[in-house]
């Protein structure tokens, strides 16, 4: 399928503000071996697109110094030793850069199918939370069907997703969350209980829902601020999952006992490092549990706002902002 060798992408004008961004021309990338072409018709926007427009989440050296991390749209072209992709098949994919553009090279192993009666907007508001919330909360936390899990950030990309799919495979859910409206928009999802962490204090809430007992599982974004809190809200053998630092990295004058004393596991990763194989790993787990229940409507993603490609500082800006309830697309 031809395809030009030239395309608009956002490139960055030094690191700063969204007024960094900037929409420019640029070569058209080649697939490697193992890698699929995908002409992009949308484009999901995350926390680490913002960090590395800072200058503070340096891409990979094998990464495209293009942002953007996730992408659906159309296989236009195949690497070598591809199997299961041929041009014209709709996909969404994690990407590891460059996917504010209008066309993004990825490794075959991290692009999934659109789920049917998907289209692109809502096919790209699914890889980026879904890889993170699969290997975070059910490989290395190993939420369980009948365990109870605690998750920060609840009307967040992360927080919706992981909300939705702890509740559809038999969790018992709690969400935090900054607002009515959004405490609100938890409890639709699928939460049995949402704290306003600017009312309620989450550890005392935690403590009198499950009898003091707490969770098992908490899932958190907020880091230093929250983590000795989290000790608390956990019941014994119970598992903090570590996905990024909002509150800060550094955790200062902490009472380590309870994770001696309750048999605590503290653990915590990024995607982006992953490997390949760890990425295909995780794409595979979720074609077979994750993608049967969005074509069943168990889940969905939720979607905050979508806008054209050209207004990516605009939507920087409301993801920093804080205000919306879910994914925010670029269309091209």
């Amino acid at each position: 399928m031809p395809h030009p060798s030239s395309m608009l992408h956002v490139g960055l004008n030094g690191f700063g503000g969204p007024e960094a961004m900037t929409v420019t021309e640029g070569p058209v990338p080649q697939p490697k071996d193992g890698e699929i072409l995908v002409r992009v018709a949308a484009a999901g926007i995350n926390r680490p697109d913002v960090l590395q427009r800072k200058g503070e989440y340096p891409p990979p050296p094998d990464a495209s110094p293009i942002l953007g991390l996730e992408i659906a749209g159309e296989v236009v072209a195949v690497g070598k030793d591809v199997k299961g992709y041929a041009p014209g098949d709709m996909v969404c994919a994690l990407a590891n850069g460059g996917g504010y553009a209008q066309y993004c090279t990825v490794p075959a192993g991290q692009a999934l199918p659109f789920p049917k009666g998907y289209d692109a907007v809502k096919a790209a508001a699914l890889p980026e939370t879904f890889f993170t919330v699969w290997a975070n909360l059910f490989m290395m936390a190993g939420l369980k069907e009948g365990e109870s899990v605690l998750i920060h950030g609840g009307s967040s990309g992360i927080g919706t997703t992981a909300i939705q799919l702890a509740s559809a495979l038999g969790a018992r859910v709690f969400a935090t969350a900054g607002s009515a409206e959004k405490c609100e928009a938890c409890l639709g999802l699928g939460a049995s209980r949402a704290i306003n962490y600017r009312e309620e204090d989450f550890v005392a809430v935690i403590a009198q829902e499950t009898g003091n007992a707490g969770v098992d599982v908490v899932l958190d974004m907020i880091g230093a601020a929250y983590f000795e809190r989290n000790l608390k809200s956990l019941a014994r053998d119970g598992r903090l999952s570590m996905i990024a630092f909002l509150g800060g990295a550094v955790a200062e004058k902490v009472n380590l006992v309870p994770i001696m004393t309750r048999r605590l596991h503290v653990t915590g990763s990024a995607m982006r490092p992953r490997t390949a194989a760890e990425k295909q790993e995780i794409r595979d787990a979720l074609l077979a549990t994750a993608w049967p229940l969005l074509e069943a409507g168990r889940v969905a993603p939720v979607i905050h706002a979508v806008m054209p490609f050209d207004k990516v500082a605009d939507a920087h800006r409301m993801m920093e902002e804080g205000d919306h309830i879910g994914k925010i697309v670029l269309t091209f």
